[in-house]
């Protein structure tokens, strides 16, 4: 499926794309809020500056993503693999990451406020001048992240409902198809 198939079809009100295969898809600045991408093949594709404020992106693959300064404030991010994406100044406030592979993603600048960190892989995540306020981290290892002048002090590193005794990725297969 194309980008321009995906904006025509939502601007028709049709939010519904579970399992629709957009690899290295563009939709840099596009309005996408409530959207449903899960379980969706979004690999290498360009959401920066997009709305995806409400969207559902559970379990889908945005590996090697570029998701620069976009709104997914209160998105739905549950078991999500973002590995090596960038969201660089992206709003997630509120999101719910809980079980995400974020392994190598950069996060430098991004506003965490709220969002549901629990059982998150952070290794090598690049969080520096990251905003955690009142994030949840129960379950994830926050010493194995870059947090230089990162908003930490009212991090909540033991509040959040574990998922599962240790972080274990639950991802579908994406084939492509």
């Amino acid at each position: 499926m194309k980008a321009k198939e995906i904006l025509r079809r939502y601007k028709k009100q049709e939010l519904d794309f579970k399992g629709v295969s957009l690899h290295s898809v563009n939709l840099n600045g596009a309005n996408l809020s409530r959207i449903n991408f899960t379980q969706a093949d979004l690999s290498d594709a360009d959401l920066s500056n997009a709305d995806l404020s409400g969207a559902c992106l559970q379990q889908a693959n945005l590996t090697d993503a570029e998701l620069n300064h976009a709104n997914l404030v209160g998105a739905n991010l549950s078991e999500i693999n973002l590995i090596g994406a960038d969201l660089i100044g992206a709003d997630l406030s509120g999101a719910d990451l809980s079980g995400a592979d974020l392994r190598c993603a950069n996060l430098s600048q991004a506003k965490l406020c709220g969002a549901n960190l629990t059982d998150v892989d952070l290794n090598c995540v690049d969080l520096s001048s990251a905003d955690l306020t009142d994030a949840q981290l129960a379950g994830s290892d926050i010493t194995v992240a870059d947090t230089q002048g990162a908003k930490l002090a009212q991090a909540c590193l033991n509040r959040g409902e574990r998922k599962h005794s240790n972080t274990s990725h639950h991802w579908v297969t994406w084939s492509g198809s």
